[in-house]
């Protein structure tokens, strides 16, 4: 009988490529994907914990597969990822129908678990070690994750690709669950990443995206030779037929001259930075032990300006946090609307037990207050990405097609004509016109409208050819 995997994730491009990575493994045992837990031999959620809405979704998908359980008791139900390792066996006793769990580190054994729940040998649990539970490299080395398999059905599009460069982080910032669930900061090796390139671009991807919690800070040391970002961005440069390198999420006290003069100077390296900010209060930040200032952030943007003048920047912010006072918030407003961020993610504060902040600061901003603060600046920078796009009206840009939009998936037309989508150098979205034949090419296309999360155009039919590959966007 065929095997089936429904599998559900939740968060970041992290959690995306640790379920495409479990996907492949799951493969070479013979299962197949199924978009139904109804259809499915195992059913898998990848976790996030970064904020408490996450969690409750997972609990609340555990909780409709109650009675389906009791129905098909061989079902395999698993946990996986940064919820897994947080709660660990608080899981089963929340939903005892669960039968795996497993946490970020250990996704490699998802198979073998699976395995020895299916030949009766009960309940399978395996986590990495917490942060003071023995020696800094018995803790690295429970937090190892794997990266070699890849399957193509589980990315952002056919020609799109993520790359872990760098696992957990040493930055300690009092709202994060992250250092605890990830582990300690680790960089990859960089001719391991390098080789992983070259087999994706091989398989016809187009554009990489390196990922790491504080991708800019990654390190590797080997006999005696220490590779930064900025080296591996030079090594990834090479890579043929690769068209586009992004790398996400950064830390602002590490984004490096070195860093900016590689953006800068390589031309398949995207103008596009994610550097969250979280607060533009000094004293926020310094609850939050963000370990910089609201000067040090003004002097990296001016820094990321004079250097890559063309750069798209966005950013994160969380509002609400301990303390804030309006005079806080106010400081917030000023610095998104001086830095004119492309876009940015704000989220309301979500205590999370585990962290420092929920140990040692009271939550004590109303969630009326939070939620006021988070429609309001979000509607400044609505305000402010919608002006920052009218800019591109009028303009030719080269943009890598991903597929149909999501509006042309969602009400199918018996057309040659569909809406496509894709986006720039800049991470801009770009929707226009066009035919699925054109998805995974670099096509040019002019601006004509705007809105605050898209760029709408034409392609320039008299420039297509079956490949467009141009860099200069």
């Amino acid at each position: 009988m065929t095997k089936r995997l429904y599998i559900e994730t939740v968060g970041c491009q992290m959690n995306m490529l640790d379920s495409e990575l479990v996907v492949a493994s799951l493969r070479q045992r013979g299962y197949e994907l199924t978009g139904s837990p109804d259809d499915a031999t195992a059913i898998l959620f990848n976790t996030c914990s970064v904020r408490q809405l996450a969690e409750d979704k997972i609990y609340s998908a555990l909780g409709k597969l109650r009675r389906l359980k009791q129905e098909h008791p061989e079902k395999v139900i698993g946990v996986l990822g940064c919820m897994a390792q947080k709660d660990q066996k608080l899981i089963f006793q929340r939903a005892p129908y669960v039968d795996v769990i497993v946490g970020p580190g250990q996704l490699h054994q998802v198979p073998d678990l699976i395995d020895e729940v299916e030949a009766g040998n009960g309940r399978q649990i395996e986590v990495s070690l917490g942060r003071r539970d023995g020696s800094a490299t018995q803790i690295k080395r429970s937090h190892e994750s794997f990266d070699p398999l890849r399957d193509a059905e589980m990315r952002p599009s056919p020609f799109q690709a993520y790359i872990r460069i760098q696992i957990g982080c040493n930055k300690f910032c009092t709202y994060c669950i992250v250092p605890m669930v990830r582990g300690p900061e680790q960089g990859r090796p960089p001719a391991q990443i390098v080789q992983e390139a070259y087999e994706l671009a091989a398989q016809g991807c187009l554009e990489i995206t390196l990922l790491g919690q504080t991708v800019n800070s990654y390190r590797y040391q080997e006999e005696g030779k220490t590779t930064k970002l900025a080296d591996l961005l030079h090594r990834l440069h090479e890579v043929p037929r690769l068209q586009r390198i992004k790398f996400v999420t950064s830390y602002p006290k590490d984004m490096s001259c070195e860093l900016l003069e590689a953006v800068r100077d390589l031309p398949k390296c995207s103008p596009y930075l994610h550097v969250p900010a979280q607060s533009g209060s000094n004293s926020v930040l310094e609850r939050m032990k963000r370990g910089y200032t609201v000067e040090d952030y003004r002097e990296m943007m001016q820094r990321i300006r004079e250097t890559v003048p063309n750069a798209a920047l966005s950013s994160d912010f969380i509002v609400g946090f301990c303390g804030e006072t309006d005079e806080d918030f106010e400081q917030t407003i000023e610095l998104v609307e001086e830095c004119r961020f492309k876009n940015s993610f704000i989220f309301k504060y979500s205590e999370r037990p585990g962290t420092k902040g929920a140990e040692h600061l009271a939550d004590d901003v109303p969630l009326s207050v939070k939620k006021a603060r988070n429609n309001h600046l979000l509607q400044i920078q609505n305000r402010i990405s919608e002006e920052e796009n009218r800019g591109f009206v009028g303009r030719e840009v080269n943009v890598l097609v991903e597929g149909p939009s999501k509006a042309a998936e969602e009400s199918p037309q018996e057309t040659n004509v569909v809406q496509m989508m894709g986006r720039t150098h800049c991470d801009r979205i770009v929707v226009f016109e066009g035919n699925r034949r054109q998805a995974g090419q670099i096509l040019p296309v002019t601006i004509y409208e705007v809105s605050p999360h898209t760029l709408f155009g034409q392609v320039i039919t008299d420039c297509v050819g079956p490949e467009v590959y141009t860099l200069n966007v």
